[in-house]
């Protein structure tokens, strides 16, 4: 699970007779990740595509077009079908040619559409204005404008203007819009006169166009009649726009599983007609080369030995190995600077003229690329992968850090938001994210849902919390398991606050923890590159650090300087009664030392990063932050129980929802007994002990409270738990960038095998 599939790096070389042979049966078998021909072999050239890639490539675009006219997805398949040439060239051109017919008829009725509600759109302000059309062009001496401004600020322009001799002003009914009929003088303009001033203006409508039927007895045109035809016409296009637009989901519906099939075969064919733009070729002969996985080789040999016998020779050049020695030298080998030896010692490959085929320093490379990286998770680890992906695939070198998020990112989160309730919610979105959704993407975020919500649950349970309530606490811990209250707490009344103190140290043990799981798999990474003195240095020395500092910090030297519930947390009386009370001062002496000795490491090893040295501290305090997402969520949840039951305090500090009702403390008591507690205070009544309204509120403040609890549970506890994943864990050995692996072939959907 640590690491990936072992891949092997293979080679075919055969004679181009069987070229087409070849490339037909390594389709098939779906394994080869091909290498591309670099052009560093001498004698040796890249393939060209077969003659018909042109032509399916031309009529894969035409396909991939239609589609996008019609709509169609994966949804509209209908079974699989073969799809024959005559089908092929026949139907294509039948549904090609209805489909343009079509596409062009909603284009350009689209396009009169738009005219029509783009005309009605800018007939509104003469609408408002209220004067026919027909009065507002046709002048010899007098220019109008038509816009919207303020009748003053216009008005004023006009009069102080000495280019305008005569004006009249007419304004809509709310004043915005305004019509304006001037004479000027002679040479001047009625723009010239408005400038600066606060109006726009609109054009004026060409009415030559305008039917006879819409204009009056006399030839006015009114704007409202007009608008009332233009209306009539946009329902007129709209309708022929319906009509189209259900003779195009006709053909799509007949469609749709032969285009989508279509597609499938022609997408193959030019996978396999342009393969050849991969390999090294001469005029008889051609080379590829790829990685498989390595369980496999033997089933691609056999298939290939079935398909063509022994016209090609197959070699397995390199098993990949797990570490970075064993990944650099991807190359064949050649003897005697000559030609690569065949598998069963036969006679050197050469070019077609005899010439040795070798490239530049005696070796051939038809690539020096890095193995693809498959994943190798179980079922229930492998939605996972989208968190590790999302930062980067594992290099092949490098360890898959996908179980150990399994393992932690949904602890942390269910440890922070810790509720039953919640947890059955969160459990239900995932599942209804991985059921009810084909997209591995939705699929993998309703797994990690699922298992976050598992775990939500789990601790909500030991936490003895239902939707903030402590029902599961009273009810079966206390009810049934004779506990005094339930096993953990989160530390929110008085009477509970040193497990508030115990979660800070939790969370710093926890930070411990995880970073010395990081620098340990870094450690062996570096092991395995560069041999113990590097790993020692480079890894070894932050392992060092980060245990000899904590140690010291927990240890009796630094009691009375370091917070006290380092040294009570875990002690007998401590609310985790595990007999731990600190390290001795010598211990803590020694892990002083052992901090120094890590450090002097790191600055002979790693000059450069001692000056981050004290990241062993603030690496393990920002774990700290679990703490206070559950102090945070925990709060928040109880603010909303409290508003809507309300709450009442102990005599030992305790607060208790009223749920089952609210004591009243009678004037001149300080106490009251209530349900076996000696009652000092109700910290608040309850909005459901009031009247009806305040019931009705006190219900939407409910849904709506622990409906954000859920939300911000994500945004709060899921992104903090990612954080430290991805900067505090991640940062400490994973880099990302690995290649994925794109084997040669197709997984059919649509299209059966011809």
């Amino acid at each position: 699970m640590l690491r990936p599939e072992q891949m092997s790096k293979v080679s075919v070389t055969g004679s181009k007779k069987v070229m087409d042979d070849v490339v037909e049966t390594v389709h098939d078998l779906n394994l080869l990740h091909v290498t591309e021909y670099d052009g560093s072999w001498d004698g040796f050239k890249q393939g060209t595509p077969a003659a018909s890639a042109e032509s399916a490539s031309e009529k894969l675009v035409t396909i991939r077009s239609i589609e996008s006219i019609l709509d169609v997805d994966e949804e509209d398949a209908g079974p699989t079908r073969v799809v024959s040439d005559e089908a092929l060239e026949a139907d294509l051109a039948e549904v090609r040619g209805r489909v343009n017919e079509l596409d062009d008829r909603q284009s350009d009725i689209e396009s009169d559409l738009r005219e029509v509600e783009e005309r009605i759109e800018s007939m509104e302000p003469f609408v408002a204005l209220g004067i026919d059309l027909d009065l507002l062009s046709g002048y010899e001496s007098i220019e109008v404008s038509v816009g919207e401004g303020k009748r003053d600020a216009v008005e004023d322009a006009l009069v102080s203007s000495s280019a305008v001799e005569h004006y009249r002003i007419f304004a809509a009914d709310d004043g915005s819009t305004l019509g304006i009929f001037a004479r000027t003088y002679e040479g001047e303009t009625l723009s010239d006169a408005l400038v600066g001033t606060e109006f726009g203006p609109v054009q004026i409508p060409d009415i030559s166009d305008i039917p006879d039927d819409v204009r009056g007895t006399d030839g006015s045109v009114s704007p409202e009649t007009y608008v009332q035809e233009l209306q009539s016409r946009r329902k007129k296009y709209q309708s022929r726009l319906e009509t189209v637009e259900g003779e195009l989901e006709e053909v799509k519906l007949d469609a749709a599983g032969f285009l989508l099939a279509a597609e499938e075969r022609l997408s193959i064919e030019v996978q396999k007609t342009e393969a050849p733009l991969t390999f090294a070729t001469t005029d008889n002969a051609f080379v590829a080369e790829g990685w498989i996985p390595t369980t496999r080789y033997g089933d691609f040999v056999a298939e290939l030995t079935d398909a063509v016998g022994d016209h090609v020779e197959i070699q397995r050049l390199e098993d990949a190995q797990f570490n970075r020695h064993g990944g650099e030298e991807l190359r064949e080998q050649y003897s005697g600077g000559g030609a690569p030896a065949a598998a069963d010692g036969g006679q050197q490959a050469q070019t077609d003229g005899g010439k040795e085929a070798k490239a530049d320093g005696g070796s051939v490379v038809m690539k020096n690329d890095d193995p693809p990286v498959v994943q190798d998770n179980p079922g229930v680890v492998k939605p996972f992968e989208v968190l590790v992906n999302a930062v980067g695939r594992p290099k092949y070198t490098e360890f898959d850090p996908t179980v150990l998020v399994f393992l932690t990112f949904p602890a942390f989160f269910g440890f922070m938001i810790g509720d039953l309730g919640y947890g059955v919610v969160y459990t239900l979105i995932g599942y209804f994210l991985y059921s009810k959704f084909e997209s591995p993407a939705f699929r993998s975020m309703g797994g990690i849902t699922i298992a976050a919500g598992l775990f939500t649950m789990l601790f909500g349970i030991l936490y003895g919390e239902l939707f903030g309530l402590h029902t599961i606490a009273s009810v079966f811990w206390e009810g049934v398991v004779g506990l005094e209250h339930a096993p953990i707490e989160k530390g929110l009344s008085p009477a509970t606050a040193e497990w508030a103190l115990a979660w800070l140290f939790v969370s710093v043990l926890i930070g411990i923890v995880h970073l010395n799981m990081g620098w340990i798999l870094d450690f062996i990474e570096t092991l395995e590159f560069h041999g113990f003195k590097h790993a020692l240095y480079e890894s070894g020395s932050w392992l060092l650090m980060v245990n000899g500092l904590w140690i010291w910090i927990f240890s009796d030297v630094v009691r009375g300087t370091a917070p006290e519930f380092i040294y009570t947390t875990f002690s007998s009386e401590g609310v985790i009664a595990l007999g731990f009370s600190g390290f001795p001062a010598v211990v803590g002496w020694a892990g002083l030392a052992v901090f120094a000795v890590g450090l002097v490491l790191l600055i002979i090893g790693e000059p450069i990063e001692a000056v981050e040295f004290l990241n062993v501290l603030v690496n393990v305090l920002s774990y700290t932050r679990i703490a206070a997402v559950l102090l945070a969520k925990a709060g928040m949840a109880f603010t909303v129980n409290l508003l809507f039951f309300g709450v009442y305090v102990d005599s030992k500090g305790g607060w208790h929802f009223g749920v089952d009702g609210m004591p009243t403390i009678p004037a001149g008591a300080d106490t009251v007994m209530y349900h076996g507690y000696e009652v000092t205070e109700v910290m608040f009544g309850g909005l459901v002990h009031g009247g009806l309204a305040f019931v009705l509120v006190g219900f939407l403040v409910l849904i709506i409270g622990h409906a954000l609890v859920l939300a911000l549970g994500v945004t709060s506890a899921g992104l903090q738990a990612v954080r430290l994943e991805y900067v505090e864990f991640f940062n400490k050995f994973f880099d990302g960038g690995g290649t994925p692996y794109e084997p040669f072939g197709y997984e059919r959907k649509y299209t059966s095998d011809d």
